[in-house]
């Protein structure tokens, strides 16, 4: 039985509950950049969405480039784009993906941004007259950014998020990163220590011929962490082969964190199934969350467990310039994955050096690369910049045209398809891009009026942006679904040149979509072909587990026989 005296005061509970505090997850890393945090970061989103909660996500990149726009991909990986136009980290490709969610530019914090940010303050005298220091200036902006972002809704539903994955970049010890250990370190007292959970990435090698676990690297950057001021709750611990009890009681003893928290992610045969072996390990319960609430863990360890299943394979020649580094086409091999699966086929990237398809290059490699482009079922040509391999890129395309293989081009990819259909086609011998030639007999691709041609950073044509259907039946519309027009992301200076748009229609290669001022090419298809579709926006930064974008999934529909109608 209630007291009658605290009826009023159960009523009053039940109507007007107390607002839950937003709860913070911060992921460093230690001992070498390459662990996964990204993917760490992405899992343990997944298993407090599974728990019913609203998740979004910051990645710190202690850089001092404003954003990630003017990197080369060598040097950092592809460069990924939100629906803003944000040019970003590719861990927030990870976030979008894993988690089903939509971010910001403001969701990648840049020492760059940051430091801006500052400097505009005291320009406007908002400091009154103090000295502007790393401590309290910079630190309290970092504060105010992780606290202004991650209330932003994330998930479409409009709804502040419960939860907020933070990842710092680099690693624990790096001089750029010290402002930001600093920042958290007095972030937790702000928002209440029960409210962050930090998490630290290390790396256990295994040496020797009977294969001991080391644990001095995980203690070394655990206790430069610590020196730091922050002591980690959960070690999440790279290794080849799976922790075995006495490394696992070593490091709670020496870390000074329970042996239940310190996380094993061995190598695993695909990325999905890492928030499982988090799940299977007790990180719920560390986060004390149920993962079960939701059917989200289901479906996880459905798609996980169906990927290991498939052994039919399908080869997709992949022809660019960055081969030597998958990450620079990260987002196009998640695609590719995604469509796989649809299909029930094992994808096989056969990548292909654009270069190496030219007759000038080397006699062996020459001929292998062509023997790889012989033997695809499909063929994707991605976005890129500058000239090196252009020609290998168009005959590539010429190869996919005349032999009805299977062909997706991608913003440049679309460029050069147009570009080799203009020579082959309509007798233009010397049509080229603007970009390649300053000026070319004839211009098929040319440089968009609007864009600056001084600075580089955030000054081409970029996020999300609708394109309009302009024929009914085509292959690609088919595949989008119902609707006049699909948004998608844009990253690009050249477009086709509009003055040739009527003729080269009339010649069969059809402009199926085009942007709201129908002036501009977005889609194009060819007449007759089982599937040559080149788009000048970047549909891979849209692409989803059991989500797949469409131009995607016609590739390997089409190179997998399964393009019906």
């Amino acid at each position: 039985m209630v007291p009658v005296a605290n009826v009023d005061m159960i009523c009053a509970i039940a109507i007007y509950p107390v607002d839950v505090a937003m709860k913070y997850v911060v992921v460093s890393g230690g001992v070498l950049s390459g662990l996964g945090k990204g993917v760490t970061a992405s899992s343990i989103g997944v298993l407090l969405k599974s728990a019913g909660l609203r998740v979004t996500s910051i990645k710190i990149d202690p850089y001092l480039n404003s954003d990630a726009g003017t990197m080369s991909p060598f040097e950092h990986g592809e460069v990924f784009v939100l629906d803003d136009g944000g040019e970003v980290d590719l861990d927030l490709g990870n976030y979008e993906r894993f988690l089903d969610i939509n971010l910001s530019k403001d969701n990648n914090l840049t020492t760059g941004k940051i430091y801006a940010k500052v400097i505009e303050a005291e320009r406007r005298g908002d400091y009154l007259g103090k000295t502007v220091q790393v401590i309290p200036h910079i630190t309290d902006a970092v504060q105010d950014w992780i606290e202004d972002v991650a209330a932003r809704p994330a998930d479409g539903s409009g709804e502040t998020p419960d939860a907020c994955i933070i990842e710092l970049g680099g690693t624990v010890g790096d001089i750029e990163s010290s402002p930001y250990v600093e920042a958290l370190r007095q972030f937790q007292f702000r928002v209440g220590r029960e409210n962050v959970t930090f998490v630290h990435v290390s790396l256990v090698p295994v040496l020797g011929p009977v294969g001991e676990q080391k644990t001095k690297p995980t203690q070394h950057t655990v206790k430069e962490l610590r020196g730091l001021g922050i002591s980690p709750d959960i070690l999440v611990c790279r290794s080849s082969s799976p922790l075995n009890d006495e490394t696992r009681n070593k490091l709670a003893a020496f870390c000074h964190v329970k042996p239940e928290a310190v996380m094993s992610t061995h190598d695993v045969p695909n990325i999905y199934h890492v928030p499982l072996m988090l799940h299977e390990q007790g990180l719920c319960d560390i986060l004390d969350v149920d993962c079960t609430a939701t059917s989200i863990l289901e479906e996880w360890t459905a798609m996980a467990h169906h990927l290991d299943t498939l052994t039919e394979e399908v080869h997709i020649a992949m022809v660019g310039k960055y081969t030597d580094l998958s990450d620079a086409y990260l987002s196009v091999i998640k695609s590719l994955q995604h469509a796989a699966m649809a299909v029930d086929r094992k994808l096989v990237i056969d990548w292909i050096e654009a270069s190496h398809l030219e007759k000038s290059w080397d006699a062996t490699e020459h001929a292998s690369a062509w023997k790889l482009l012989r033997n695809a079922d499909g063929v994707l040509v991605p976005g890129g910049f500058g000239d090196r391999g252009i020609e290998g890129k168009i005959l590539a395309a010429h190869h996919a045209r005349t032999e009805n293989v299977p062909y997706l081009g991608i913003c440049l990819g679309l460029q050069i398809a147009t570009i080799e259909f203009c020579r082959n086609v309509l007798g233009m011998t010397g049509a080229n891009s603007t970009e390649f030639e300053d000026n070319p007999e004839h211009a098929a691709v040319v440089f968009m009026p609007e864009i600056s041609k001084t600075h580089l950073g955030g000054t081409m044509r970029l996020g999300s942006r609708p394109t309009l259907w302009q024929h009914e039946g085509s292959i690609i519309r088919t595949l989008y679904g119902p609707g006049e027009a699909v948004d998608e992301r844009h990253r690009h200076r050249y477009e086709v040149n509009p003055d040739l748009i009527e003729r080269i229609e009339e010649a069969g290669l059809i402009f199926v979509g085009k942007d709201d001022s129908g002036q501009r090419c977005e889609i194009f298809e060819l007449n007759g072909h089982p599937y040559y579709v080149g788009v000048q926006f970047h549909p891979e930064f849209k692409s989803r587990p059991g989500k797949p974008s469409p131009p995607f999934l016609g590739l390997l529909k089409a190179a997998t026989g399964q393009l019906d109608g």
